[in-house]
């Protein structure tokens, strides 16, 4: 009878681990989106992820690659992959304000000094708090921009007098930050933007120096207002539907967290690197760049401080605590003090 038992036993441990081995054989074939152009540097770094994911897996995970918005547009993507068009998605947070709540707390004006501080301290931040709004999918990735900074096309902006009443492309908290500095948001998806300023349907665009290059905006604007002292930025998101990573064997998901923490190093390098030529490039082309003096800049900052009051308003009324709202933005400063000085440490340039 023990025999008998003995021989079941193994029966039944020989079927997991054929069946095991048989799953893991299996070709695991997902589509990825992205709204970027397709030559830009980051739906480049996208494709080199698809690729790369494939390669460490000896083909067992492929990953079909729609960049330029061919499959979703960065307004739909987040839902896009909830619903299964696409099973991984790049786009950004300030497409869906409101849907990702505590992440925003990352469009504050909280002195971002340069998008690889920023993407460092934005790992860190989701590592501590794992916000629930994600819970719906796997994240990949979050990598925070730039300092966002302001370009016009015909008014040189010296002065928070010269802002007002200007039509100034933004989305998300952007939008109360420009309102509060005096000039009129207007929300455009940023593939319309380039049209929008070429026909000065808008009167200039607050988004970080990489566009000057990347989105062509050095063609259509002369001035660049270097507001970094804000320190506001744009987070983008990695993300891949959570049913579709469940499916993937646990080896296939550690190399594919192996890609993206490599990806995500090489985009917190490319932030700055895509800036900084976005800048060459303005100024090689005629553009002015105009430096805020310190007392300037006092005053910019000074105006958008109810932006962060009406942020902890919001987030109260959702059920958060006071104390936990100053919580994060205390983190948030103690951590770009030391990635900043770690980014000079480690000798990675920036535009600032």
């Amino acid at each position: 009878m023990k025999r008998i038992f003995l021989f079941f036993v193994f029966l039944i441990c020989l079927i997991l681990a054929t069946s095991s081995l048989v799953r893991s054989a299996e070709v695991i074939k997902l589509k990825a989106a992205n709204y970027l152009p397709v030559t830009h540097p980051m739906s480049l770094l996208n494709g080199w992820f698809c690729d790369e994911v494939k390669k460490r897996t000896n083909g067992r995970v492929e990953i079909t690659y729609y960049p330029g918005g061919t499959l979703l547009s960065p307004v739909k993507m987040y839902d896009g992959v909830l619903t299964g068009i696409a099973d991984l998605g790049f786009s950004h947070i300030q497409y869906t304000r409101g849907r990702f709540p505590v992440t925003e707390v990352f469009d504050l004006p909280l002195g971002f000094p340069s998008g690889w501080t920023a993407t460092m301290v934005a790992t860190d931040f989701f590592n501590k708090y794992k916000p629930k709004e994600w819970d719906d999918v796997h994240v990949l990735y979050l990598t925070t921009s730039g300092p966002i900074i302001l370009q016009t096309i015909n008014k040189p902006v010296k002065t928070l007098e010269d802002l007002k009443g200007l039509k100034i492309r933004a989305v998300g908290q952007m939008s109360d930050i420009i309102k509060l500095l005096g000039g009129v948001p207007v929300p455009l998806p940023m593939p319309d933007v380039y049209d929008a300023l070429r026909r000065a349907v808008i009167d200039g665009v607050t988004v970080d120096l990489s566009t000057l290059k990347y989105w062509k905006f050095a063609e259509v604007t002369k001035y660049v207002t270097a507001d970094w002292q804000l320190g506001t930025g744009i987070t983008f998101y990695w993300v891949i539907n959570k049913n579709k990573w469940n499916a993937i064997p646990p080896e296939g998901q550690k190399i594919v967290t192996e890609v993206a923490t490599e990806a995500r190093d090489k985009q917190a390098a490319l932030w700055d690197q895509m800036d900084i030529e976005g800048r060459d490039l303005f100024t090689s082309k005629g553009g002015q760049v105009i430096e805020l003096s310190d007392s300037e800049a006092s005053r910019w900052i000074k105006a958008v401080e109810p932006v962060i009051g009406e942020y902890k308003k919001t987030m109260v009324s959702k059920g958060h605590k006071d104390t936990d709202i100053d919580g994060w933005i205390k983190f948030i400063k103690e951590r770009i003090a030391y990635w900043h000085k770690e980014q000079k440490r480690r000798g990675v340039p920036s535009a600032f």
